[in-house]
């Protein structure tokens, strides 16, 4: 999709009613009152943690990998907390596609504008950057509050989630871009548009090359690169987190300078260090389940036997 009203109808067959029944779940849960998530959300993250067994192993792995200097018993207390940021997370996607996010912005902290508006001057199209964060989904929603986002995204295999996803995020997003559409995303970037999209995972396709990412070598996309080439864009980093306090900072960057650089795997390496910072500043709610070092440039399993 991409445009607000360009709307396909949904897919309402029997083999998309388990689906739809999960949606209706959401959308349920949507409507929770905010404090019963965030404390419902903690006991469903340590539910996933006792019984997504592989995934939990993953994350362990991560930070094991990515935090060597921390102590097993550190480790664990950020496993723990990182599975708790999920399911609070959870919660605040389905209020941001179903429900009211009122109730986030009190206390919400909005930094970094002034970069937006020094990146647009002369029509300029801004990449905006960001990583997997557990807080993806609702702060996307909270800063298109500020500027008008839109998106890319990875298509849902399955017809009815395809179908939420896309209308969920049509409420609040400019546009919505599959990653297979470099040239609407390209275009839009052209016409002054701002797109906002994570390139942090170990890509299935796609142009990539190894970059360090928490001293890893990281598979990792040369889109930002690609896209700022082709269409001439800024490049700025979008940080997002879940303070301690129930409320959201949403931080903007100055943008990059020199950039793109003639060294695509440069520039990668850029954008890469610019999410481990932001990582780095909310290590419990960086998305660790997702296998992002299963590419090794020997070869090497890093998950093997675990």
């Amino acid at each position: 999709m991409t445009s607000r009203d360009r709307s396909p109808a949904p897919p309402l067959g029997p083999r998309n009613w388990p689906t739809w029944l999960a949606i209706g779940l959401m959308a349920a849960a949507a409507r929770i009152p905010w404090p019963l998530q965030r404390m419902l959300g903690r006991a469903l993250g340590a539910t996933l943690r006792r019984l997504l067994g592989r995934r939990r192993t993953i994350a362990a792995r991560n930070l094991e990998l990515c935090f060597p200097g921390l102590d097993d018993a550190a480790r664990e207390r950020l496993l723990r907390a990182h599975f708790a940021s999920l399911g609070i997370g959870l919660f605040e996607f389905a209020r941001a596609w179903w429900g009211s996010v009122a109730p986030l912005r009190r206390g919400l902290v909005v930094e970094g504008l002034e970069h937006m508006e020094a990146a647009r001057v002369g029509g300029r199209g801004v990449i905006v950057v960001s990583g997997h964060f557990t807080t993806l989904e609702v702060c996307g929603r909270l800063m298109c509050d500020h500027v008008p986002l839109a998106g890319m995204y990875r298509p849902h295999a399955q017809p009815a989630m395809e179908w939420a996803v896309r209308r969920g995020r049509a409420r609040y997003a400019a546009a919505m871009f599959p990653k297979q559409d470099l040239r609407g995303s390209v275009r839009h970037l052209k016409r002054g548009g701002l797109l906002w999209y994570a390139p942090d995972q170990d890509p299935s396709r796609g142009d990539a090359v190894y970059v360090p990412f928490f001293g890893q070598p990281a598979h990792s996309l040369t889109s930002t690169h690609q896209l700022a080439r082709m269409s001439g864009a800024a490049v700025l980093l979008f940080e997002h987190r879940r303070r301690d306090d129930g409320g959201y900072t949403l931080k903007l960057s100055p943008m990059f300078e020199d950039f793109p650089s003639r060294n695509a795997t440069a520039d990668t390496a850029r954008v890469m260090a610019g999410i481990e910072d932001m990582a780095r500043a909310a290590p419990a709610q960086y998305l660790w389940i997702h296998r992002r070092f299963k590419r090794r440039p020997d070869g090497g399993d890093v998950y093997a036997g675990r």
